[in-house]
């Protein structure tokens, strides 16, 4: 397991492919296990091997990856994917990040298993000091890479149906997310009550 800059706070990740990984990163951060875990990816070519892929998706990475935007897709049919990873969900949360360390690991590994780090709870790690305070042992590795920017987590966009809905605002203004999609004549996000 390793913890790793990302464009907002430290996260720590995992090789999908290595057994029992996706359990020691809930083990690690004491997370429930009802809530997924999202792909930090190197690209949007790499989204389209695991997940459906909407015009509306298409649209909105184009316009805001890399960067604060969460895609919350269907699953590509026969792509098998940890049901850990998912929640049991058949759909995944993809994000191409605006920071150089998380896309060259999922350019050489794949997509990667990435979530905060911290303890579930606790404020997210902005420092190495801070990761090894917290998670301590369970980390095998720290990508140093100076203090995290910090700043306020993705926005998330559920593209799973016939109109995106906006999951949590973020990064991106939802009134930027309903400006692209309008661009493109398609359907305006709705906000999840």
């Amino acid at each position: 397991m390793v913890a790793l800059p990302t464009d907002t706070v430290y996260g720590i990740g995992v090789d999908l492919s290595v057994p029992g990984g996706i359990e020691r990163l809930f083990e690690a951060k004491r997370r429930p296990a009802d809530r997924a875990i999202v792909l930090l990816l190197a690209d949007a070519g790499q989204a389209a091997t695991l997940a459906e892929w909407p015009l509306a998706a298409a649209v909105l990475a184009e316009a805001f990856w890399p960067g604060g935007l969460t895609l919350v897709l269907p699953q590509r049919p026969g792509v098998a994917l940890p049901m850990e990873l998912t929640a049991g969900r058949a759909t995944i949360g993809l994000r191409v990040p605006d920071h150089p360390s998380p896309r060259a690991l999922a350019a050489a590994l794949g997509p990667l298993p990435v979530t905060s780090a911290n303890i579930s709870g606790l404020p997210e790690a902005r420092t190495a000091d801070e990761i090894l305070t917290q998670l301590g042992d369970a980390i095998d590795l720290v990508l140093d890479g100076g203090p995290s920017r910090g700043g306020p987590p993705s926005t998330v966009v559920d593209c799973t149906g016939e109109v995106p809905r906006i999951l949590r605002s973020g990064a991106i203004a939802p009134a930027d997310v309903a400006a692209r999609l309008r661009s493109a004549s398609l359907p305006e996000p709705k906000s999840a009550s």
